[in-house]
């Protein structure tokens, strides 16, 4: 998951190096904020952040809210490698980290994950961490069946 620095550690980042320290900080970053004017409009195009396709595809899915400790349950209903969206009647808070597992004829993908995006009532989308070599082999394994027509 790529780091974007905050304007406070910019400004942290630019005092270390004016007192004579090197630092890998990254300048000049705009947040969404800086994109959207008074009224609320969108003034530049933001393109969708998805970087892999998604696919049609159902799997159990379990997961564990890391920061509040509740559990719940649904069904995929896309997949990709970079996440899923699972429809689930209760949905965690956006940003929610969670440890996710997802079933399918017996084979599972666990993955470290985040909330990217929240449907009350319907689901939410999920972008995948980190997920162990082992689990990663069976998401592509279950991404070439689909795109093979099964």
């Amino acid at each position: 998951m790529p780091f974007f620095p905050t304007q406070l550690e910019d400004q942290e980042a630019e005092t270390s190096l004016a007192a004579g320290r090197t630092s890998a900080a990254v300048k000049n970053v705009i947040s969404m904020d800086d994109h959207l004017n008074r009224e609320g409009s969108r003034s530049v195009l933001v393109r969708d952040r998805r970087y892999a396709i998604r696919h049609p595809f159902a799997a159990d899915a379990e997961f564990i809210d890391l920061g509040a400790g509740s559990a719940g349950g649904g069904v995929t209903s896309d997949l990709s490698l970079g996440g899923c969206f699972i429809c689930t009647g209760k949905p965690l808070d956006m940003s929610s980290r969670l440890k996710l597992k997802l079933t399918r004829k017996e084979q599972i993908v666990e993955a470290l994950a985040v909330v990217r995006i929240v449907k009350p009532r319907v689901g939410m989308g999920i972008e995948f961490l980190d997920i162990e070599e082992k689990h990663h082999r069976t998401l592509e394994r279950w991404l070439a069946e689909v795109r093979r027509g099964r």
